[in-house]
């Protein structure tokens, strides 16, 4: 972003004016135009700016709207504002700034409330002018009414003062809102509005205030504090829904403790504050709105109210949770309606809470069963939505080694039943004849589920996965020194392709922890070695193939169910449209990873020498002699069987005997198998409004489980780094602790 520039197109001098749909337009004025990026410091923005103008660069606010919002203005008034109004404008050209000039008035007696910086002395009522740039929808000026008003012939109003310089600075977002209530006579909308137009009030005011009554027809407040004569009485005008101002006492005798908490900041006016901010900019975190609220408004928020108020904007931008279970099953059928073959399935608890949901799009069920080897890798992330829950998921590897989803669930909670119900749903799905190898975790019930569902097919276990169960029944404690090494041995024995070699590698394990050579041999090896497992598993260790998809899935995993899923199927959307796209210039019979595997055991062929046979067995001699197989398409290396491309013996053979190596590479690496996995395409979900006239069958209610409050844990997925580092004392060399809990030094010390 550094070496991009955005041209600010700066204006002043002009006014805004608002249009029917609320937003505002800005007309007249002049107009400069200047480089920014996202490096440049914002006194330096400010003083070119007030150059270009001839403004005195103290006396100049300066604004800009969000992308796609023409309501709000923005004030930038430090470097962080400035990076972020970049930020959000990093996909645009241009970006408009608005200049404003704010210059001293003489101190004015006014009919308005008094201000509580009312108690500034008289050398510090000099009143600064800010204009309000930001219209508040709320704000009701008052109006002449014929209706009779009771007024409060004793209630004094006396004129309104500046803020103290201090107070100016720590409430200067709230400065627009010092009018939001004017006296007697005020008329509302309703009575929403007019709570609101005093919450804001008091916000600016820097007060805290109680209600007395508080119902649909009318509010009566008092100041908070003890003995504060503050008033205010609201109630509906007759055979109208506006609510009129009918008393207020504008006078303050308290000293405003409460003026800087956040006693009036409900949730609901945080989520209004900060709603535009945070559709812009997702990650905005609670510390951030705290820290934000404090220095445009004046307020003390804590971290809860942030978090609450940020739950609140999140929902209003993305949708109710609770809606989107209701409209789970209208959600199913548009699903299975918009993309025929699909399966969009859907199971509810005895109480009608959601339990299991099922997607499995007919483009990935088509381009798995025509295009992909029968490998699939079986894994699962945590959710930490507002209900958490999990998603088990299935993916597969195309004929380029590229990640290919084939369905996914998201589930209440993890558990042997849940995964033995998604693999029933699979099944149901997938008609292939062909043994199908599974990679996954040998525990949640899978060693079971998959050998009961899926008869005839292969389990690999997944070795990261049996890393990790290794390191946990171990009694005995390691350096990490020792167990990366006793990691490396376990993985050169899984990947070693014949049984001498697996045990060459268990044999240098051994000698280090016999008690870890004893739990691996017992760990089934013939579910995850290569020289014994019986499937093919293309060389494909672990189960977490499919990180990709689960990076998606954790991205959305934060929104309403319905809108998740659709935001996982737009991404798969974009994965098939992308790689069709990229597959069209191929000219290659194998996709470009298969041909570079060729290529490089072509490389080593020519140096073999093949003894010829009458049979389909050759002898092939190099610097290890190898038996190859060529009915069988097999060789002794294992090496043709792991990847589907002939190895170097192989391909010695091939020539040989006058063939061409295309002619004995598997279907699944070729690139018309490639272009056949990504040959449907997905269709968008349409028309997802709920005709009011249909009732849903079942109503479905969201889980009964919630996020606990705090900071979801979080999970690396892929990292290979599964082994965390043992305390290692300094003093006596030992493990398990360090130099400040060593017991031999406590025993030196005794002596």
């Amino acid at each position: 972003m550094a070496d991009k520039k955005t041209i600010a197109i700066c204006q002043s001098g002009g006014k805004f004016e608002t249009a029917n749909d609320g937003t505002l337009l800005y007309k007249g004025g002049d107009a400069h135009a200047m480089d920014i990026d996202d490096q440049m410091k914002f006194i330096d923005f400010k003083a070119e700016i007030a150059e270009m103008f001839s403004f005195n660069v103290s006396n100049i606010a300066i604004k800009y709207f969000l992308p796609g919002n023409k309501t709000t203005l923005i004030s930038i008034s430090n470097d962080k504002d400035l990076q972020r109004m970049v930020k959000f404008h990093r996909d645009s050209s241009t970006v408009e700034i608005y200049i404003f000039v704010e210059e001293p008035l003489a101190l004015e007696v006014s009919t308005l409330p008094a201000s509580r910086s009312s108690r500034t002395t008289l050398s510090e009522t000099v009143l600064p002018i800010n204009t309000i740039l930001n219209p508040d929808p709320d704000y009701a000026l008052p109006v002449a009414s014929h209706d009779t008003i009771q007024m409060d012939t004793d209630m004094d109003i006396p004129p309104l003062l500046s803020l103290s310089s201090n107070e100016e600075k720590l409430a200067k977002g709230a400065q627009q809102w010092q009018n939001t209530i004017t006296g007697v006579g005020q008329r509302f909308n309703s009575v929403h509005e007019f709570r609101e137009s005093l919450r804001k009030f008091a916000i600016a005011h820097q007060f805290a205030f109680k209600y007395k009554k508080n119902d649909s027809h009318r509010v009566t407040v008092k100041c908070k504090a003890e003995g504060c004569p503050w008033r205010i009485h609201a109630s509906r005008l007759s055979s109208t829904q506006l609510i009129c101002i009918k008393k207020m006492n504008s006078e303050h005798t308290c000293e405003g403790a409460a003026g800087t908490t956040g006693h009036q900041a409900t949730r609901s006016w945080v989520a209004s504050i900060i709603k535009e901010k945070l559709k812009a900019f997702p990650d905005y975190k609670p510390k951030d709105i705290v820290n934000d609220i404090k220095q445009e408004y004046g307020i003390q928020l804590n971290y809860f109210q942030a978090w609450r108020g940020k739950e609140i904007a999140k929902e209003q931008l993305q949708g109710s949770y609770k809606e989107a279970y209701s409209q789970l099953p209208f959600f199913c059928e548009k699903l299975m309606e918009s993309n025929p073959g699909s399966l969009a399935l859907y199971t509810t608890k005895e109480d009608s809470s959601f339990d299991r949901l099922f997607v499995a799009f007919h483009a990935s069920l088509y381009g798995f069963q025509q295009g992909c080897r029968p490998l699939i890798f079986l894994d699962s992330i945590p959710l930490k939505s507002k209900y958490q829950g999990a998603l088990l998921a299935a993916t597969a590897a195309d004929a380029d080694d590229g990640l290919f989803p084939v369905a996914f669930a998201i589930v209440d909670a993890e558990s042997d039943d849940s995964w033995h119900w998604f693999l029933l749903q699979l099944k149901s799905e997938l008609s292939t004849s062909v043994p199908i190898t599974f990679v996954a975790d040998k525990e949640n019930g899978l060693k079971n589920s998959i050998a009961e569902i899926f008869e005839g097919s292969f389990h690999a276990y997944c070795l990261r996965y049996l890393t990790e169960q290794l390191f946990r029944d171990l009694k005995e404690q390691y350096s990490h020194e020792v167990k990366r090494l006793m990691i490396e041995d376990l993985y050169a024995a899984a990947y070693a392709p014949k049984p001498e070699g697996f045990q060459n590698c268990m044999e240098n394990l051994k000698r280090i922890s016999v008690e870890a050579y004893d739990w691996i041999m017992q760990s089934d090896p013939q579910n995850w070695a290569n020289s014994f497992f019986q499937g093919t598993r293309y060389n494909h260790m672990t189960s977490n193939f499919g990180e990709l998809f689960y990076c998606w899935a954790s991205e959305a995993d934060d929104l309403p169910i319905t809108q998740m899923v659709d935001v996982i199927r737009s991404k798969i959307t974009e994965l098939i449209i992308t790689r069709k796209a990229e597959s069209d210039p191929w000219s290659t019979r194998l996709s470009p990873s298969m041909e570079e595997k060729l290529k490089k055991e072509s490389q080593n062929s020519p140096s073999l020498q093949v003894i010829l046979s009458a049979d389909s067995t050759y002898e092939v001699c190099g610097v290890t002699t190898e038996l190859v197989d060529i009915d069988r398409w097999e060789c002794s290396c294992k090496t043709w069987q792991l990847s589907g491309v002939p190895c170097c013996h192989a391909i010695a053979v091939i020539v040989a005997i006058g063939r061409s190596v295309y002619d004995f590479c598997s279907r699944y690496c070729t690139t018309e198998s490639y272009r056949l996995t990504y040959s449907q395409c997905i269709n968008p979900i349409v028309n997802m409004d709920v005709p009011a006239a249909i009732e849903p069958l079942v109503t479905v209610t969201p889980p009964p489980t919630r996020r606990p409050p705090g900071r979801p844990a979080t999970k690396r997925y892929g990292s290979q780094d599964i082994v965390k580092r043992d305390l290692h004392c300094s003093r006596c060399k030992g493990l398990g602790h360090n130099k400040s809990t060593c017991k031999e030094e406590l025993y030196l010390n005794n002596t």
